[in-house]
């Protein structure tokens, strides 16, 4: 039945390529010989050696695999892979299942499916599947294609793409008292919630839900590998009827990682198995899973290098806008430039994590409070720009403002206003212009003063007090140059003085403006560090020193 047309069967063929490498090797070893060995009977022994080891292997293709042929068409001469392999329909079939990780492919969160290489391993007992060794030539393991045997259909429930097989349908091994191992690969994507709350520095668990597709629990029994090791524990579900309580056995190590390649992104942290067995009030009979909780943890170097850093950088750039001049007019340029780079990192944002209005990512609410920031700053700026171009003509300041401004609160700040060039100029102008009585008597020094300008006749008419010998008229064209000249010095003098008034009054709105930047360079520079320490520093894997398993 399982021999083609030659009469050999698919184990003599593969002893037949064994043998034939062996035979090759004594071809090389008879072609390469030394030249010392080219004699008669070196040529002659090296012949001999060379039938020997062809004689013994057409004997061996011919013989040595027959029992282990035999046993082959004897198993399966009668056997029926489609009927559950069990002495009474009534019995249940264990199966005892294991899942081997062999790499973690990939976890993609926006599409929330997790992609991993695993090995499935199964182990049952097939009554039908049993021999004597001894009658057989001590062949006490065969090893078989398993599409000629039962198979169970164990699947992974929570399958993303719909393919529920195995990649390939390697070969089951047989033992003689009927027990079947079957670890075929697979590659699998299963959906995996991903929860962003604490990205980049999150953790996640992702499960790997396996069942019987056809079976219920009365006919197949699905149970842990390595059973000796589970515990039973009682957890609350949510059931049809309400809260209810569910028996599960759990396996702390439930996922074999002797085999297991480090994936360069994420850690694994813990791979308990939990069996349960849920009753519905459609059916008799349990159906029974295994579940793999595979519980991760981000390497944060990658995410920390290219977004954390680079956010945290331009979040204390909100704070140097308060640095530069008013003079210079480049405040709000800086201010609107941070503003195009954190809606950057936003699209970048967007594009990695899963679109879910559950919580807000943890970079997002550190990208979201650095906007917060520049908003404030664009609009103190313009505050500061307001007083800092304020004059005379538009504003009057108010004495409060110009005490607490200039003289209280940089004091506080550890700011020392340079000297005026004009305080000295403005102190003595005061006291000579500052009142209408300094400028009466600056007027009548100047009248006393140009007295000496007048005639000799006019001087001694006008200190005796003799008008009639004196002419008012005359005095009055005498004095009148006298006295435009003197009121266009005051005026003059009182013109420069309101100018230096002023420009004193721009100086000090200038410098209001520069105390004010000052205050808000300190307070936005603590709310920066503040913030960012609050915000990032609330991650839980950032403190979580558990080494990983792998």
């Amino acid at each position: 039945m399982f021999r083609n047309s030659n009469g050999f069967s698919m184990i003599d063929y593969w002893t037949y390529f064994k043998l034939l490498k062996l035979v090759k090797l004594l071809e090389f070893m008879l072609a390469n010989r030394s030249p010392t060995d080219r004699s008669g009977w070196g040529r002659m022994l090296t012949r001999q050696v060379f039938v020997i080891a062809w004689a013994v292997a057409m004997y061996a293709i011919s013989h040595a695999n027959r029992d282990a042929n035999r046993l082959f068409e004897d198993l399966l001469a009668d056997y029926n892979k489609l009927v559950r392999p069990v002495d009474n329909n009534s019995d249940t079939l264990v199966v005892r299942f294991k899942l081997k990780l062999s790499q973690l492919l990939d976890v993609h969160e926006k599409n929330q499916i997790m992609t991993t290489n695993v090995w499935l391993q199964h182990s049952w007992t097939d009554y039908k599947l049993r021999w004597n060794p001894d009658d057989y030539g001590g062949v006490d393991v065969l090893y078989v294609p398993s599409d000629t045997i039962w198979l169970p259909d164990i699947v992974l429930y929570n399958n993303a793409d719909g393919n529920y097989q195995v990649t390939i349908m390697t070969k089951a091994k047989l033992s003689y008292n009927g027990t079947v191992e079957w670890a075929p690969p697979a590659i699998y994507k299963s959906m995996c919630q991903i929860d962003v709350e604490f990205f980049p520095f999150d953790r996640q668990q992702c499960e790997m839900k396996f069942g019987s597709w056809t079976y219920g629990g009365l006919e197949v029994d699905l149970i842990h590998k390595d059973e000796h090791l589970q515990e039973e524990m009682i957890e609350i579900v949510e059931g049809v009827d309400g809260p209810m309580e569910e028996s599960v056995w759990i396996v702390d190590e439930g996922i074999d990682l002797s085999d297991y390649y480090p994936s360069v992104e994420w850690d694994i942290l813990k791979v308990p198995g939990k069996r349960h067995s849920k009753r519905y009030p459609c059916c008799e009979s349990p159906f029974i899973d295994i579940t793999y909780e595979i519980h991760l943890r981000r390497k944060t170097l990658f995410y920390t290098v290219n977004l954390i850093f680079p956010s945290v950088g331009i979040s204390f750039l909100t704070a140097l806008v308060f640095y530069l001049p008013s003079d210079g007019g480049e405040k709000i340029s800086l201010c609107i430039s941070i503003l195009i780079s954190l809606t950057v990192f936003f699209l970048l944002l967007v594009e990695i994590i899963p679109s879910t209005s559950l919580v807000i990512p943890l970079i997002g609410k550190y990208l979201l409070f650095t906007m917060v920031l520049v908003t404030l700053s664009v609009v103190v700026t313009v505050v500061t720009l307001n007083v800092h171009y304020r004059s005379p003509t538009t504003h009057n300041m108010p004495e409060c403002v110009r005490h607490f401004f200039i003289e209280v609160l940089p004091k506080y700040l550890l700011m020392k206003r340079p000297p005026q060039p004009g305080n000295k100029q403005k102190k003595n102008s005061r006291t000579t212009f500052g009142t209408p009585q300094g400028n009466g008597q600056f007027a009548s020094t100047l009248a006393d003063q140009n007295l000496d300008l007048l005639t000799p006749t006019f001087r001694t008419s006008f200190a005796t007090g003799s008008a009639e010998e004196a002419s008012y008229s005359s005095f009055q064209r005498e004095v009148s140059p006298v006295r435009s000249a003197v009121e266009s010095v005051a005026y003059i003098a009182d013109h420069l003085k309101n100018e230096e008034d002023d420009k004193q009054v721009i100086e000090d709105w200038k410098y209001i403006s520069v105390v004010m930047d000052r205050v808000f360079l300190l307070l936005f520079t603590c709310a920066c560090a503040l913030g960012t320490i609050l915000i990032i520093a609330r991650a839980p894997s950032i403190y979580d020193t558990t080494p990983p398993l792998a």
